[in-house]
């Protein structure tokens, strides 16, 4: 191992294991190094030191010296620049061994919880082509990646395609990812074509310039259903009715996946479109999508699982753990467009499910009406303030709670809710483990942990969906 440039570069690295948010790791005369860019225990690689502290440094693949036995070719061609997939190289069945242990070691250090093991992840089917949305930020400066150390430059010629991790003013051109669906790349492919010659003919700028706040086009959201349909989002800076209505026009007549058609426009500074309405130009509005007998209508601002092959997986084992005889009464908690609880309503007496996002109860309540789930009821408002005596005393004390918060986890003054109203089983569902370890660990005063499965939501990323089913302890 050699060392150079005042301990900015560092060669012939040997990349031990795998860590949190799925970097790789090393240790260089004890301290230990987080790697980005691609690496996998078993190789070597020289690195550029990012980030240097007392006990540990970040650091990015410069020049790979050694690769690992086990690594399989990357199937992307973005690979190792967008960073949107960084497991490609890894065999999937590693990919899963590695979610599991990364859950496994969340619950054991920082939950310290008494668990019954973490049963082997449920694999996923299909691992390319799944994501069913995606969104792509257009920028009027291409972000083109150098070979020296991964310094990066912008130069003349528009974007459309995906912000570089950690860097809002940094877009790469994005031609295949092969996470989506073809008609979702043609759509995006089509669109960049498209306005580069209207910018050609015009002299003007249509791309957004991030900076400056200047420029017309500012990205795109597409979705797509299981039976390919496509519903996209065009969102623009301002009115331009003419641009606008031709662009409308040629994703109309050369998409013939496309099912609805809006367009946003977003005047802010900010990408965020929850505060905007977007404008329908064709199309009923909506897609429908279909999770085992059920079917959910989705909106331009809906959230909804991205993996809708999983999902159905993701659900089943929910229902599972809960048991549910026809019987019970399940209060949903943070139920979004109420998919979870609809899945499992006709084995409930009632589901009572909370949500804050309007829009998102507003699709709950359509969803169970579009199901025949006359026992679902939805409300609006703030989960912590919501869940307690007087909706109980409406719908009665619940025999099976389900939460799935946000990635930062539960409210702290939920968990107490939880707590109090001691329901005798809770089945919570998380996307980040370590902050559910957390509030796992103030539960497990009641609790006992009975199953803890993780589902793989996200092939060739390190993310992990978990499941873990609590069950009341009686004295």
């Amino acid at each position: 191992m050699r060392v150079s440039r005042s301990f900015q570069r560092i060669e012939q690295v040997p990349v031990l294991d795998y860590a949190a948010e799925g970097r790789a790791l090393a240790r260089i005369d004890g301290k230990v190094v987080f790697i980005e860019g691609g690496a996998m225990p078993g190789d070597e690689v020289d690195v550029h030191i990012v980030k240097n502290r007392k006990d540990w440094a970040i650091a990015r693949v410069v020049r790979f010296r050694k690769y690992a036995q086990q690594r399989v070719q990357p199937f992307c061609q973005h690979f190792g620049v967008c960073g949107g997939c960084a497991w490609q190289m890894l065999p999937y069945e590693q990919q899963l061994a590695y979610k599991r242990r990364q859950v496994e070691e969340v619950f054991s250090h920082i939950g310290q919880l008494q668990f019954p093991g973490v049963e082997p992840v449920l694999p996923a089917d299909p691992v390319v082509k799944y994501r069913n949305k995606a969104e792509f930020t257009a920028s009027d400066r291409a972000f083109i990646p150098r070979d020296d150390e991964h310094h990066a430059e912008h130069l003349p010629g528009p974007a459309l395609g995906y912000h570089i991790a950690g860097r809002f003013d940094r877009v790469l051109n994005i031609y295949t990812c092969d996470l989506l669906p073809e008609a979702v790349n043609e759509v995006r492919n089509r669109v960049r074509d498209f306005l580069v010659e209207q910018q050609k003919q015009r002299s003007e700028l249509l791309f957004y310039h991030i900076r400056n706040h200047t420029g017309w086009f500012r990205g795109i959201s597409i979705r797509v259903n299981k039976q390919q349909e496509l519903m996209v989002n065009l969102v623009m800076t301002y009115e331009d009715p003419l641009l606008c209505r031709a662009l409308c026009d040629m994703l109309q007549q050369e998409i013939p996946q496309l099912d609805t058609l809006y367009y946003t426009i977003n005047f802010k500074k900010n990408d965020s479109l929850h505060d905007l309405e977007p404008v329908l130009v064709s199309g009923k509005g909506y897609l429908l999508e279909r999770l085992g007998k059920y079917v959910f209508k989705i909106g331009p601002k809906s959230f909804f699982q991205t993996n809708s092959y999983q999902a159905e997986k993701l659900y089943e084992q929910v229902k599972h753990m809960a048991n549910l005889s026809g019987r019970e009464i399940v209060y949903d908690l943070y139920c979004g467009t109420g998919s979870i609880g609809i899945y499992l309503a006709n084995g409930a007496a009632q589901v009572v499910g909370i949500e804050q996002v309007k829009e998102a109860v507003a699709d709950a309540r359509e969803n169970a009406r579009l199901n025949g789930c006359t026992q679902v009821h939805v409300y609006a408002g703030d989960v912590t303030e919501l869940y307690h005596e007087a909706l109980v005393a409406r719908h009665g004390p619940p025999d099976v709670v389900i939460v799935d918060p946000p990635r930062a986890g539960m409210h702290p003054q939920l968990i107490a809710q939880l707590l109090q109203m001691q329901p005798p089983v809770v089945i919570y569902v998380s996307c980040n483990p370590a902050t559910q370890a957390r509030d796992l660990q103030w539960l497990q005063q009641l609790y006992r942990i009975d199953r803890v499965q993780p589902v793989d939501m996200f092939p060739h990323t390190h993310h992990i969906e978990n499941i873990v089913k609590l069950s009341k302890i009686y004295s």
